[in-house]
């Protein structure tokens, strides 16, 4: 009989998993069968630099936490050695940390992952890491809404050139 108290220490396992998977912008489920204690030590520092959470879990842990979270459709990718990877605030960084960990390390696979509540295969993962970073976008945005003043103000600037060089 399972003693009572390591129980309850997998049913909190369990629930902090299942707050994690609700509560993060994405979530990037990968297989890490092949990588040395270096290429998983530098991975790591990579995520956490991003504030992003890595973790080594059981995948009957990740099967509870993920019936519990209703997110079930990614049970299927839960095989073999299972590392996953939270992001409570960047929906891009956990995927684009760990597609571009896994070009330079081919040992390193995405098995799939949850974006904002919704299960997503690797193909999406990966479309989502060749997205520009948050600040990129914010950058991109910026220069579309300036464009049109930037063109009004050489324009003015074009006439009243003309109007000078006609006087």
């Amino acid at each position: 009989m399972a003693n009572a108290k390591v129980i309850q220490a997998k049913q909190e396992a369990v629930d902090v998993v299942t707050a994690k998977l609700r509560d993060s912008a994405s979530t990037v489920v990968a297989d890490y069968r092949g990588l040395n204690v270096s290429q998983v030590t530098e991975l790591r520092k990579q995520l956490r630099e991003a504030g992003v959470e890595f973790q080594v879990l059981k995948n009957t842990l990740l099967r509870r936490a993920t019936a519990a979270a209703e997110l079930s459709e990614l049970d299927e990718v839960l095989t073999g050695p299972t590392a996953i990877a939270f992001s409570a605030d960047d929906a891009v960084a956990p995927a684009k940390i760990l597609n571009d960990f896994a070009k330079k390390n081919d040992a390193l696979k995405l098995k799939g992952g949850v974006v904002e509540g919704r299960v997503v295969g690797v193909d999406q993962v990966k479309a989502l890491a060749e997205l520009p970073s948050r600040e990129g976008l914010l950058s991109m945005l910026l220069s579309v809404l300036q464009a049109p003043m930037r063109n009004f103000a050489l324009a003015v600037k074009a006439v009243a050139e003309k109007e000078e060089q006609g006087a």
